[in-house]
């Protein structure tokens, strides 16, 4: 455990996914609280270098306090979709030989009630991880059209009730805006009729609500392929992800740069005249049941893993 409450998921995992060299690059997309740029930084040796990223000043602050001093450790604020212009402002060239991303939220950020993230503390309706961008999830959730909450809802928390929490939203702030956490949860809980065993009501609409106020899946998807893009060959990208959607988007993403070109199913076409950029390194990982019994956050991680082939095409 590297900070209160926080433990790392699949760290020995992520670990050997990414085969780290001591002299080599590598960037933690995702710094969080630092559990596995922390050991990643205990393998590198004087030159071996390391770029974190966050777009949470908490982060950030975090990652200061921790590797400020490090020479071999630089630190940005900033999405993960602009990886490649902070990889420049950073000074680092020459690409990495690894890139990790540890997607979804962190568990301080969730038992910090000040955040919003969580439908078990009271707090304002937030979600935001990077606070100085617009809007929150209570702003967005109190000016929506009662079509598009629910299409959010549907879409991105998978959620079977979205209509029926939705005209909930538009009909409960007609009298009073919805503002915190508990506020939208208890409404969440009133308008589903059928509860998942083991699951609260309000999983799915937080999870929704998350998902929009920071565009996970759009910078998800826009960074993959920068992330490729950075890799030196035979480098690998190591992700890891906490619910289907963003599992869905890695691993069509993988799937699809391992296969290469699109070409008729009929035509004798030799795979690699498919100009294929990555090749998948194994089966998608789970944790194993001591880790979630010690961590049960971690129970719906999946890592997945690529590694470049090093060739580019026009």
């Amino acid at each position: 455990m590297t900070d209160a409450g926080h433990r790392p998921v699949l760290l020995a995992e992520a670990l050997d996914a990414l085969a780290v060299k001591p002299g080599g690059r590598y960037l933690d997309a995702t710094f969080g609280r630092g559990g596995h740029s922390g050991a990643i930084v205990a393998r590198l040796a004087p030159e071996g270098r390391l770029l974190v990223m966050d777009c949470d000043e908490q982060a950030i602050e975090v990652a200061t306090r921790r590797f400020g001093k490090d020479p071999r450790v630089a630190i940005v604020k900033g999405r993960f979709s602009m990886m490649e212009r902070y990889q420049e402002n950073a000074g680092e060239q020459g690409g990495f030989d690894g890139i990790l991303f540890d997607l979804g939220v962190s568990s301080p950020q969730f038992d910090e009630s000040s955040r919003g993230f969580s439908f078990r503390y009271e707090g304002p309706l937030d979600m935001r991880m990077d606070q100085q961008s617009r809007p929150t999830a209570a702003e967005w959730l109190n000016a929506a059209d009662e079509s598009e909450i629910a299409r959010v809802l549907r879409e991105f928390g998978e959620e079977r009730y979205a209509r029926r929490v939705a005209r909930a939203v538009v009909g409960a702030r007609a009298l009073t805006p919805i503002t915190t956490t508990t506020q939208f949860a208890a409404l969440v809980a009133r308008a589903i009729p059928r509860r998942e065993p083991g699951q609260d009501p309000a999983t799915r609409c937080f999870q929704a609500l998350r998902i929009l106020v920071n565009d996970e899946l759009g910078e998800l998807a826009r960074a993959l392929p920068v992330a490729l893009r950075l890799l030196r060959p035979s480098g690998r990208l190591a992700v890891i992800s906490f619910h289907s959607l963003e599992d869905r988007v890695v691993k069509q993403f993988l799937v699809g740069e391992s296969r290469g070109d699109s070409h008729p199913t009929r035509l004798p076409v030799p795979h690699k005249a498919l100009r294929p950029r990555l090749k998948v390194i194994g089966k998608a990982v789970r944790p194993s049941a001591s880790e979630v019994a010690l961590n049960p956050r971690a129970r719906s991680a999946v890592l997945r893993v690529g590694e470049s082939l090093g060739v580019t095409y026009d």
